[in-house]
Parts: C-alpha cells; structure tokens; sequence
C-alpha cells in the first residue's frame, strides 16, 4: 500500500490529546502528512470514499463519540482495503477487557497514553519513528 499524501490518521477526540500529538510528531519532523478525524464516524468515513489516501499508520483512540474506538478498529481490520494498515490504540485506558479486545481486533499495539507531557510526546514520537522509519509494511 502506497501513501499518498498522509502518513498518519490521527483519530482524536480531545482537542488538548491531538494538539499534545502533533507537537511530539513535529518535535522528530513527523508531523508534516498528519490528517487529524475528531470522531469513529469521521475516520470510518475518512476510508469510505475510497479516494482518501492510504496512510502509513493510524493512531486510534478507544473513547470517542458517534462511534468507539472499537468498533473503528473491528470495521477497519474487517475490510480487505485496510486490514493491512498498522493500527496504534494510543488511549488512556489501561482496563484490561479494552486491551483484549483491541488485540482480538487486529491492534498491531497498545499504548495508555502518559499523564507527563515529556513521556506522552517521547511515546507519540517512538511511534511514530517505528511505523514509518522502520517498519517496512508490504507494498
């Protein structure tokens, strides 16, 4: 699967989460093809028209509105087009039964979101390093 203009999703519905993101990615020159969905139902339509370009990786939050993180990540990994896209939980849920199910769902990582801003943008930009430096996903 080929980028073409977006490298990360960012699903986010906390505006102060998203911004603490796209500073971390920015802080490593990350964030310059971040496409930011405020929403489950936005990201799943982010995907639906089949002209949005393939990102590299999405970063998934669990507790968002209209539709969960959960279902998000089932319908994604669900759907030949997108089941090969690595999907990041990146939420402040450590409750084991969400961790489960997110990794029966197909999650490719887990990760509860640091309190600490300088652990929070440390994690973010691992990350973000990982899937799109080192990870060599299939074409």
């Amino acid at each position: 699967m080929q980028s073409h203009g977006v490298e990360i999703l960012l699903v986010e519905d906390n505006a102060n989460d998203a911004e603490l993101t796209l500073r971390a990615l920015k802080q490593r020159n990350l964030a310059n093809q971040v496409f930011v969905c405020h929403d489950g139902a936005e990201a799943l339509d982010f995907f639906s028209s089949g002209a949005s370009p393939v990102p590299k990786v999405v970063l998934l939050d669990l507790k968002l509105p209209k539709v969960d993180g959960l279902e998000v990540l089932r319908r994604l990994k669900g759907d030949a087009r997108t089941k090969a896209i690595p999907i990041v939980v990146l939420t402040s849920s450590r409750e084991e039964p969400d961790i489960e199910r997110a990794y029966e769902l197909g999650a490719n990582s887990y990760i509860v979101k640091p309190v600490d801003f300088e652990a929070f943008a440390r994690a973010v930009s691992d990350v973000g390093l990982y899937w799109l430096l080192l990870n060599h996903p299939p074409q």
